[in-house]
């Protein structure tokens, strides 16, 4: 076979018939729990301002540095977007949405951009599901936004999963945390990895995510945030905590559980499954009270996740969760000749108005040649049509599950596939 001339870009790939039906899958599910929790859908460009980006996240995070698909037009400085709280954020001061009245509870869907190295999970377009409550401050929003991402996993199948969560504590606390990193470090940077290294002086919070097993024996012995935190920040913290026991959901505090991005204040958290090995983190978030006004808006306390849906269908493989819904035709038209071909034609556009999902064949095929296409559809029935059937307006209606069939005018046809059509059963 002929090798294609163009091909996708290393960490970007097609999502094929038989895969796609997954992935609708799993997004159903986000949308229905979704609106089970009161948030309405979000959608927001692809291209983002760079400055939005690297303010929002923060211009010594990785992915500003070194991971961010760049372009430029003119005077203008666009990224492809690398996740999508700042964007929302920005969407939100933007718009005003503050104005609609009470929290503003949002979620989304869509694909995400780092010019990062592929690897299993990791990808260079890979696609996220998230939510954020826009406009409270209380524990209360932190526990629900959690119980959002763990019920979307719950009714997918993968319950065999950990929640860790922390307080990052506000910006002041973290400045003095991060020094007492960097003097815990230092003396042993030479023992450390390359990426942590790098790290040290620019982000050393980021060297506790470390999977590298050099850098462990270092981080089970680094300092933790909690010993750094006022108290306004251990209130908060401990009433999350109370509120996550009253709602019987279970957790770990990680002391060295961090967010890497800079615009986090006060609870992280992230969901992991045991069942993924080294790559075991599903998805995360925590609270972000700052980011509004850091990239202009009025001050907004915030809360989210995001999770990775690459993430969620690897767990899914690897619990044998099925996901694939099998693709499915009410009916197949085969056709007897150019006049049976025309009227097929003709007649799909009746049984699609009717809500009945219809196809014929459109390579000239024979009978027999037909007749297997239907099957590899998945045709629940067939209508065969040949010069006969249109003199007498009697056309066989074959019933391919059960192997029976019966000579109806196309009238009695319709009215019997509109009992028994796909878009009902969906539905």
């Amino acid at each position: 076979m002929a090798q294609p001339k163009y091909t996708t870009h290393v960490g970007m790939d097609d999502i094929l018939p038989g895969e796609v039906e997954k992935w609708q899958t799993v997004e159903e599910i986000i949308r229905e729990t979704a609106r089970e929790f009161n948030f309405d859908e979000i959608r927001t460009p692809i291209l983002e301002q760079t400055e939005l980006i690297a303010r929002g996240v923060g211009q010594q995070t990785d992915i500003v540095s070194k991971e961010m698909f760049a372009f430029e037009r003119g005077d203008d400085q666009y990224v492809l977007r690398p996740e999508l709280t700042a964007p929302v954020v920005r969407s939100y001061i933007e718009h005003h949405l503050d104005q609609r009245g009470g929290t503003q509870n949002l979620f989304y869907i869509g694909p995400m951009f780092r010019a990062e190295k592929p690897q299993k999970g990791r990808k260079r377009q890979f696609h996220q599901f998230g939510a954020e409550i826009l406009g409270s401050s209380e524990p209360v929003a932190d526990v629900d936004i959690i119980q959002l991402m763990m019920r979307i996993y719950e009714k997918i199948g993968i319950t065999n999963t950990e929640l860790k969560i922390n307080s990052v504590g506000t910006p002041e606390e973290r400045e003095q945390y991060v020094q007492a990193l960097r003097d815990h470090f230092r003396p042993h940077e030479s023992e450390l990895s390359e990426v942590s290294q790098r790290r040290l002086e620019k982000n050393p919070m980021r060297i506790l995510d470390s999977k590298e097993d050099e850098d462990q024996p270092f981080i089970e012995k680094a300092p933790v945030i909690i010993d750094f935190l006022g108290k306004q920040s251990m209130q908060h913290y401990k009433r999350v905590k109370e509120l996550m026991e009253h709602n019987e959901i279970p957790y770990q505090e990680d002391p060295h559980l961090v967010r890497g991005l800079d615009y986090y204040t006060h609870t992280a958290f992230e969901l992991i499954s045991p069942d993924l090995g080294s790559q075991d983190a599903l998805g995360g978030g925590g609270r972000y009270d700052l980011l509004a006004e850091e990239i202009g808006g009025p001050s907004t306390p915030a809360v989210g996740f995001a999770s990775g849906i690459e993430r969620l269908l690897m767990a899914c493989e690897a619990l044998d969760i099925d996901l694939h819904r099998e693709a499915a035709v009410d009916v197949y038209i085969v056709t007897i000749g150019q006049k049976a071909n025309d009227w097929a034609l003709s007649k799909l556009k009746v049984l699609r108005n009717k809500g009945i999902s219809a196809t014929m064949d459109y390579q000239g095929r024979s009978i027999k040649s037909q007749m297997k296409d239907a099957d590899r559809e998945n045709a629940r029935y067939t209508i065969i049509v040949g010069e006969q059937e249109l003199s007498d307006n009697a056309f066989t209606l074959r019933d391919m599950q059960a192997s029976e069939e019966e000579a109806l005018a196309f009238e009695e046809i319709v009215d019997r596939l509109s009992q028994h059509s796909t878009a009902d059963v969906k539905s």
